[in-house]
């Protein structure tokens, strides 16, 4: 078997590592703040096991435990939690901190964060109730949680908006892409969704960092709430430029609504494959004309195609 010689691996060492030190990447190697994507991803299910006990706490906790296991719980999160938070905050800082300054500000960032739990259990449990109720082939709430990908992206998006809001800088945007990654349903932290949110089977779904969307909103596959353009780049930041979404509005599968100044009024439905760059008044129904549908020969399942053999009757 053939192998590196000892001359070979030291020029690739010295060439690789002098690729390192150029630009941005000498600053990620000289500097070792950058959260780390997996010890994010473990955060995302502490969160969801505090969030949730009754579908992913350890079974049988009674009175007399659940607050043992609730504290030991807290614990684990605010841990690892600083880690990555003061590492995410001495990668952004606008001038230099004191460890104890980075320390400080990522424990004020955790307990207003950790002290949301109450509020964010309501909300998701809303969302899990919005999933029940629109969904016929949902036999109960349990089959939702454990299986549902909108429920799951929209979980994590409603973690990552309120680290998003405190101005956590990188993860937020590591825990929707996490979800992204396993859905399909890509949702920005920095989108402001309502109540009673539902995403119906989900996959394809973009939800852009601008929009705004209302209570009980209901869409399914393949929606994009998109810009109209992105050309201008760096240059459109904290700008507008994805749409607003009133309350009670149902969008159905592979419709585009586009651009910041689009406004979808209160109960409007829309239908499937509809290309939006302009709102829509509250109550409207919005659909595509029916396609000329072309069928060429016969189809197997033409009456003509069925008619007995009379030769075979006896």
């Amino acid at each position: 078997m053939s192998r590196l010689s000892t001359q070979q691996l030291d020029k690739l060492v010295k060439d690789i590592v002098s690729s390192y030190r150029k630009g941005e990447a000498e600053a990620a190697v000289d500097c070792a703040s950058i959260p780390k994507r997996e010890a994010i991803i473990k955060i995302i299910f502490l969160l969801r096991e505090l969030l949730f006990p009754e579908y992913y706490g350890p079974r049988h906790l009674i009175s007399t435990t659940i607050e043992y296991h609730t504290g030991a719980l807290l614990i684990k999160i605010h841990e690892q939690l600083h880690e990555q938070i003061s590492c995410a905050l001495q990668h952004r800082a606008a001038e230099d901190y004191t460890e104890d300054d980075i320390a400080n500000k990522a424990d004020e960032i955790i307990y207003t964060f950790l002290s949301k739990i109450p509020e964010l259990r309501e909300t998701i449990a809303l969302d899990v109730e919005a999933a029940y109720a629109g969904d016929p082939a949902a036999a109960d709430k349990y089959e939702i949680v454990y299986s549902y990908p909108g429920v799951f992206a929209v979980f994590v998006y409603r973690l990552a908006h309120e680290l998003q809001l405190l101005s956590v800088p990188l993860i937020p945007r590591i825990m929707t892409e996490y979800a992204h990654s396993v859905t399909g349903i890509d949702i920005h932290p920095g989108a402001k969704i309502g109540k009673y949110f539902f995403i119906d089977h989900g996959t394809g779904v973009v939800i852009g960092e601008t929009t705004v969307i209302g209570n009980n909103v209901k869409i399914y596959q393949g929606v994009t709430l998109g810009a109209l353009s992105t050309r201008e780049g760096q240059n459109l930041r904290g700008v507008k430029r994805h749409p607003t979404i009133e309350d009670d509005v149902t969008i159905y599968s592979g419709t585009s609504i586009l651009g910041g100044e689009t406004v979808i009024g209160k109960g409007v439905v829309i239908g499937s494959n509809v290309f939006l760059t302009k709102s829509v008044p509250p109550g409207t129904k919005v659909s595509n004309k029916t396609p000329d549908l072309v069928f060429k020969g016969r189809a197997s399942w033409e009456p003509e195609s069925h008619c007995l053999n009379t030769n075979l009757v006896k």
